[in-house]
Parts: C-alpha cells; sequence; structure tokens
C-alpha cells in the first residue's frame, strides 16, 4: 500500500553521539552531571524514542553490551546481521574452524618447518575485539594436533573490561597451560593497546612500530614474567591503567623467549577490524612504507577474519566475514541522492567503513572528511575535535549540495574510557555547543537533524563494586527527531521496541524514498 511521503526543502543529518546511553541513576553519569541545554531540549521536547544498541538488536550474542563497529553497521545496514563476534564463537567454540583448510595448513606448516606458532591480539574476555575463550580452545586444538611451541603475544585490555584486570588474565592462560600438562607454550610480549600494536585508521603508525620491535625483533625492557611485568609497572605507577600499560619483552637469559621468525606462523586473535590491520600490513605488505621493519619474518599470518574485505586481507581467515548486502549509503547513492560524512581520526572509520557495510569502495556522490585527531590522551583533551568538525560539517549543510550527511562526535566513548567523570563532563559539553550550531543550520534550510548514538558509555562510568568502569554499557540509546518543519504533523514515533537497525528505513521515509524491502520497518509512521 502506498504512504503518503515526506519532503524537505533542507537534508536529513544524523548525529551520532559516540557512547551516550540512557541511564536515569545521576552518579557517575556524565550525561546527566553534564550541562547539556541543547541536548536535554532535544531530547526532551521532540519526538524521542530509546532505542537498544546491544545483544541480538546489532547481531552480537544475547546480553554483549554493543559497540562502535556493530552499531554503526546496524545502522547502515538496515538489517541484523550476525556480527563477527558471533560468527567465530559459533566456529571456534563448536570446533567447526578445525576442521576447515586454514586451520588444517597452519598446522602443517608449523609441524613441518618444526617452528613456533604465535597468538596476538587483544587479550580479554571483553568480547569487543576479541575472546580469551577462543585462544583457551585453540591452544587445546594446538595440542591435539602436535604443535610443540607456542608463543602469545598480549595486547593487555583494560578498555573492554575493568581498567585494572590484570594479571588476571595472565593467570588465567598460565593455569589453563598448566591443565594442559604444561607444554611450551608461554607469554612472550606485550603492552597496552592504547600504547602498543593496536593503532587504528592510521592515527599513529608509531604505536604499531612499537609492537613490531616488542612482538616480532623482541626488543624492550625484559622481564622473567608477563605478570612480573604487570606488577612491576603497576608498583612504579599504581593508578597505571592496563590500556597504557608499557610494552614488555619476557626473556630467559638476556634473550627474548618468543621473537617471530621465518617459518613461523602468527593467528591474530581479534574479529574486530579497526585495530587489527595495521599489524596485519606490516606482516603482510610487500610494499610498506609506515616504518623501517628492520626485518621482515616469512611467516604465515592467520586473522581471526578478514579486515580488510574489499582487499581480502589477510589471505587466510579462520571465519568467514559477515556479508552486508543492503547498505543505506549504496540504496540512496543509487537513488541519486548526495551525501556527506565527517568525523576524526579515531571514529572516521566507523561513520564511513563500517557505516557502508565493511567497505573501503568510493559511494558515488558521497564525500567522506576526516579531522585528524589529537594523539596526546583524550582524557588531557576532552573537547577532542568537536569544534573542527561542527565548522566543516555546519559550511557542508550550509553549502547546500548534499541531500544526507551524517557525522560522528567521538566524546562520549573516547573520554569515557578513562573511567572520569570530569573529563566526560566536558567532553559532553563541547560536544552540546555545537549541536546547537548544527541545529540551527539544518532548521534555516528547513531540513531535520537525528540525534542518536551507537552505544552507551558516558553515562554509567563506575561499575557495581564502585571502580572505574572504562568498558560500554547495555543501556539504551536516545533516537530524537528535531523537526520545525510543517512534516512534524505528518508523523509520529510507533510504539514497540526498536534498534540501531531500524534507522535506515526512518531515513529512507525522512527522505521521501521507499525503504529496501531487506530493512527492519522503519521507527515512525507516517499518518
Amino acid at each position: 500500500m502506498d504512504k503518503k511521503k515526506l519532503h524537505y526543502d533542507g537534508p536529513v543529518v544524523l548525529v551520532v553521539l559516540d557512547g551516550v546511553g540512557i541511564r536515569e541513576d545521576t552518579s557517575f553519569n556524565a550525561v546527566k552531571k553534564a550541562h547539556l541545554e541543547t541536548y536535554n531540549h532535544l531530547i526532551e521536547d521532540y519526538p524521542c524514542a530509546a532505542i537498544h544498541a546491544s545483544g541480538k538488536w546489532v547481531g552480537i550474542p544475547e546480553g554483549d553490551m554493543g559497540n562502535s563497529e556493530v552499531g554503526h553497521n546496524a545502522m547502515g545496514a538496515g538489517e541484523i546481521v550476525l556480527q563477527r563476534s558471533a560468527a567465530v564463537e559459533e566456529a571456534i567454540m563448536n570446533g567447526k574452524a578445525f576442521g576447515e583448510p586454514v586451520w588444517q595448513d597452519t598446522v602443517k606448516h608449523i609441524n613441518d618447518n618444526q617452528s613456533t606458532l604465535h597468538f596476538m591480539g587483544i587479550f580479554s574476555d571483553g568480547n569487543v575485539h576479541s575472546n580469551i575463550a577462543h585462544l583457551e580452545k585453540m591452544l587445546e586444538q594446538a595440542q591435539k594436533d602436535g604443535i610443540q611451541r607456542i608463543r602469545i603475544h598480549a595486547l593487555i585490555d583494560g578498555r573492554d573490561v575493568p581498567p585494572q584486570s590484570e594479571p588476571k588474565y595472565i593467570q588465567r592462560i598460565e593455569k589453563f597451560v598448566e591443565n594442559l600438562g604444561n607444554p611450551d607454550y608461554r607469554i612472550a610480549s606485550g603492552g597496552g593497546r592504547m600504547v602498543i600494536t593496536c593503532d587504528r585508521y592510521n592515527n599513529d603508525w608509531g604505536m604499531v612500530e612499537q609492537g613490531w620491535r616488542t612482538h616480532v625483533l623482541g626488543e624492550g625492557r625484559q622481564f622473567a614474567s608477563a605478570t612480573e611485568a604487570v606488577e612491576t609497572y603497576r608498583a612504579e605507577k599504581p593508578g597505571l591503567q592496563d590500556q597504557y600499560m608499557p610494552a614488555f619483552v619476557v626473556a630467559e637469559n638476556g634473550q627474548a623467549i618468543g621473537t617471530i621468525n621465518d617459518g613461523d606462523a602468527v593467528i591474530y586473535l581479534d574479529f574486530r577490524a579497526d585495530r587489527a590491520i595495521e599489524i596485519t600490513q606490516a606482516f603482510t605488505y610487500d610494499d610498506f612504507e609506515f616504518f623501517d621493519r628492520v626485518r621482515r619474518p616469512n611467516v604465515r599470518f592467520v586473522g581471526m577474519t578478514e579486515y580488510n574485505e574489499d582487499l581480502h586481507v589477510p589471505q587466510y581467515t579462520l571465519v568467514q566475514t559477515p556479508e552486508f548486502k543492503h547498505s543505506l549509503a549504496k540504496y540512496l547513492s543509487g537513488a541519486g541522492f548526495r551525501q556527506y560524512a565527517i568525523s576524526e581520526t579515531v571514529k572516521f572509520g566507523h561513520i564511513t567503513y563500517y557505516f557502508n557495510g565493511n567497505s573501503y569502495d568510493k559511494i558515488p556522490g558521497e564525500v567522506e572528511e576526516e579531522v585528524a585527531s589529537y594523539k596526546e590522551p583524550f582524557n588531557t583533551r576532552p573537547w577532542m575535535k568537536s569544534a573542527e568538525i561542527t565548522d566543516k560539517l555546519v559550511a557542508a549543510i550550509e553549502s547546500g549540495e548534499y541531500d544526507f550527511l551524517r557525522v560522528n562526535y567521538p566524546g562520549g566513548d573516547m573520554v569515557g574510557h578513562f573511567g572520569e567523570l570530569e573529563p566526560t563532563i566536558i567532553a559532553m559539553e563541547s560536544i552540546d555547543v555545537c549541536l546547537k550550531r548544527i541545529v540551527e543550520a539544518v532548521n534555516k534550510l528547513g531540513g531535520i537533524t537525528i540525534i542518536t548514538a551507537d552505544h552507551g558509555n558516558a553515562e554509567e562510568l563506575i561499575d557495581e563494586h564502585g571502580s572505574p568502569k572504562t568498558s560500554h554499557t547495555t543501556n539504551k540509546i536516545p533516537f530524537a527527531l528535531v523537526d520545525e518543519t510543517d512534516n512534524r504533523n505528518q508523523y509520529q514515533i510507533k510504539q514497540g521496541e526498536f534498534g540501531l537497525a531500524n534507522v535506515a528505513s526512518t531515513i529512507a521515509d525522512l527522505l521521501g524514498v521507499e525503504p529496501d524491502e531487506a530493512w527492519l520497518p522503519s521507527i515512525i509512521e507516517i499518518k
């Protein structure tokens, strides 16, 4: 049945407040504690729904907290796609991956060369980038398959799990290996995920170089064990969060126990792409210019999934990457809409690559603009690049060149990850100033502004034990429609439960086009 179509003289603008969820309790709640005159006005005085951004609503296991990858995937896909974490969980934990050629050929490679199998990746059970349970399953299978020597390069988390979780995970793996009968399986190196190896979006290749020198070359401060490294660094700086732990190398008699050499194999533990792709390039690219690798070992490099689906990098993966077949951006491009996407470096890939269905392909009619992020810790620069982003976004709105614009403001998430109230309040207040400018520009042209998020974080900076909470939350997020045109009387928010995958159809409704048949229903109904 045909339905009445909306029309706006101005653009539809999607504003993603990264890491801003809904929580009524005001304790350690930066969203409630901050002075947010504009934000509060927009969500209280305009149509606003509380929608889901975690668990089954974004294609991950029920009860799992959402994250920026799956949140932007769901918004841009318009449907719930089984995400990498769920696909990996199924393939690894039920053993299916071990019957596939990639695993079996890797085992043969190690056994034929009598070499070392290395595991590397974010080292926790946070289940946002990786899960240590998958490592345990692979260690168990490796022993069954006759692999004699394994070295683990642990990127210490403290971001998707409590900020001082170690040496909990180190001891867990050591106990697991002990129960296997103490084969020669050892943690060889590591460091905080925000210090080494895990850069993203080409923001700081120095992190990757530091990781390369630590894991591959075995260079750096030496310790007798990973536990000794953690305890020493913690004693030297008691408030040190795990994510910022300096690099360490486990050594015996002055020699690193786990350098990566010709004939070895490396399995990267992360199923999420953004913090895995740069180190993957360092291992796999012949033409590589980001730093001097000193030596590049000839290894078989295996990803948990693909980290660049367009280029199929890496070549070998244990689990097939989910497919996104009905991208909102591609659908709008095909309908002739002009699009614009902007954020700063640390979230640029989310508003582009992830929103566009894990694809770097250039979409006709879409302009993407990146603002360089600070390299200093964001709790020391909590305003981040909000003003610079807004300058460019408002100019793009006022140009009249675009029909659909989208922006990500990272502050609620990137500052919220420190679990510190005052910097996160500043982050939120900085964004609030920007929201006013955006809405005024859109209203002047007769458009509509959508205010939403991708997951929670800033609204809950303390855990159930009274400790700083650095991880995301499972709280719902806002979805507000800021509309000063005559259209505001032509639609209403539907009754019922909705999630981020319902956003695509809603945007199509606001642009006056029929949603893709594969998408979930719109959050609004047109009268």
